[in-house]
């Protein structure tokens, strides 16, 4: 008798088309060589993994001072190992995940800036986790042979710590050229017989700020009080060096999940038995934590206040990232009641509303930044830095992307938790989001196999990098199951795993969350 079993191959291709019986079999079965999933075992073996001394391990710092990686380890890979054990909990109620969310927790609350005596790049030591290189701006102080500083060249463009600055004699007597090179990005900027002398018209400062933004988005400012005629730096090779920052996003991709244990006990006099004590210290943690970005706030979303050095400093803050913060908001809102939270969830959530449009296919799109902000519609230089929207881009845009589908995870998160803390959104929205996905994000490559597209407006196929972050839109599911069934079979399609996936030490965070949530939203 033939064998007449489907391939690996057909089942994808199965899946992909949302069948349930077709071709002499009933049901989607597991494969033999595959892994499960769905499976809690699963999850816990691979968390096993993690703890054995993966990169974004809880007692490591968000900032790059230990080298192990670059800078928002805890927020983009110990977050989402938080989040894994809050759904895996949520999931199978044991307090297994519950202890090793603590044992974690303890760990990332004892690397806050505050515990380790380190500052902002405004000499603030707050409990929270700084960031920098490659996000932040990169700076090179230009001096004399006596050690005077006498000019910053200032680099927005991201991984400024890969540019070299080298300083060689100009053409003229009063003259230098800089030559900076970034090895990440490969780009390269030569200024020939640039001058200090202000009335001069090669004045280095007004020469750069002239072609900014530039291929390295660079900036100069001068340091002397009092400038003298003749003043040259000192030739030589010089490194760039970023200044720390605080990021609202990474402090609600942190405190999210430990925002979620709050939340949980608050809702469980069982759980307050057992876990009251932690709670309250947990919720003293992330009250301290979102307070820190109270000088960040414009009505209904976050700016990056002029000066702060980041590329957009004066503009909004993409969506994900003021709403990043509102995951944390809508846990502690629910856990406390507090008004302050309360309006400013439902705040942020008319804000998301409003930037959200429905299709013909009565989904919805949206963009990376908010429509109608500076970034978005494009900003011009006044002619005056103290003028300007922004110092370190004088000039910029417009940009206006499709939100990527990785940053979208975290605005659907805020929006599902929002709607179901009756805080902002309405049924309607919650269908259209899941449509998003199934009509958008969702789809099926040349072979008919299951796949991914990059953005929200479904305009471009992604690779199994942008596969591995779909289940993350799981909190979709209740709206339509089959967001489920397409995560699924995209794994399956793939084979994760961290032995392979989890050599980039974030993939590794993601993929926890991902099975985790891959759990949590089975039948």
């Amino acid at each position: 008798m033939p064998d007449i079993r489907p391939t690996r191959r057909d089942v994808l291709r199965v899946t992909a088309a949302g069948v349930i019986a077709a071709g002499g079999f009933s049901a989607l079965p597991a494969y033999a060589d595959g892994i499960d999933y769905t499976a809690r075992k699963t999850f816990d073996d691979w968390d096993r993994l993690f703890q054995q001394g993966s990169p974004g391990q809880p007692d490591q710092p968000n900032d790059n001072t230990n080298r192990d990686g670059r800078s928002g380890m805890l927020a983009w890979s110990q977050s989402y190992v938080l989040l894994g054990l809050v759904r895996m909990y949520e999931k199978y109620g044991d307090h297994y995940y519950l202890d090793r969310l603590i044992d974690n927790v303890d760990q990332v609350l004892s690397v806050r800036d505050s515990e380790r005596g380190v500052t902002d790049y405004r000499g603030l030591s707050l409990p929270a986790w700084r960031a920098d290189h490659p996000y932040t701006t990169g700076y090179t102080t230009l001096a004399d042979s006596n050690g005077r500083a006498l000019l910053d060249l200032r680099q927005a463009l991201p991984y400024a710590e890969d540019t070299t600055v080298t300083v060689s004699t100009g053409s003229r007597p009063d003259a230098f050229t800089v030559t900076m090179v970034n090895t990440e990005v490969n780009r390269t900027v030569t200024l020939t017989d640039l001058s200090l002398d202000p009335a001069g018209p090669d004045y280095a400062v007004s020469r750069i700020y002239a072609a900014a933004p530039g291929p390295l988005q660079l900036t100069a400012a001068d340091r002397r009080t009092t400038p003298a005629a003749g003043d040259l730096p000192v030739t030589g090779e010089f490194p760039m060096k970023t200044k720390p920052v605080i990021f609202a996003v990474h402090t609600g991709m942190i405190t999210y999940p430990i925002a979620s244990f709050v939340r949980l006990v608050s809702d469980s006099p069982r759980l307050q038995r057992r876990y009251r004590r932690k709670a309250a210290e947990y919720l003293h943690a992330c009250r301290e934590a979102v307070a820190v970005h109270d000088w960040e706030y414009r009505d209904d979303h976050l700016i990056w206040p002029k000066g702060q050095p980041l590329a957009y400093d004066g503009c909004e803050q993409p969506i994900n990232q003021s709403v990043g913060l509102g995951q944390t908001l809508v846990e502690l809102a629910i856990a406390t009641g507090d008004r302050t939270y309360r309006r400013k969830v439902a705040a942020m959530a008319r804000m998301f509303a409003g930037q959200l449009s429905a299709d013909a296919e009565d989904a919805y799109l949206w963009h990376y930044w908010p429509t109608g902000g500076r970034i978005y519609e494009g900003f011009a230089k006044t002619g005056d830095p103290a003028t300007d929207i922004s110092i370190f881009t004088p000039s910029g845009g417009p940009a206006k992307q499709f939100e990527d589908i990785s940053h979208g995870a975290i605005d659907v998160e805020f929006a599902v938790r929002a709607f179901r803390a009756k805080l902002g959104f309405t049924g309607q929205d919650m269908a259209r989001i899941a449509r998003t996905f199934t009509r958008h994000v969702a789809t099926t490559d040349a072979d008919g196999l299951p796949a991914i597209n990059t953005t929200v407006a479904g305009t471009a196929l992604g690779t199994a990098t942008v596969a591995q972050q779909a289940p993350r839109w799981m909190q979709a599911n209740a709206w339509d199951r089959s967001v489920h069934d397409h995560c699924l079979a995209l794994y399956n399609r793939y084979q994760f795993s961290p032995e392979r996936d989890g050599q980039q030490a974030i993939g590794f965070g993601w993929l926890l969350a991902n099975v985790a949530y891959l759990n949590w939203g089975k039948r």
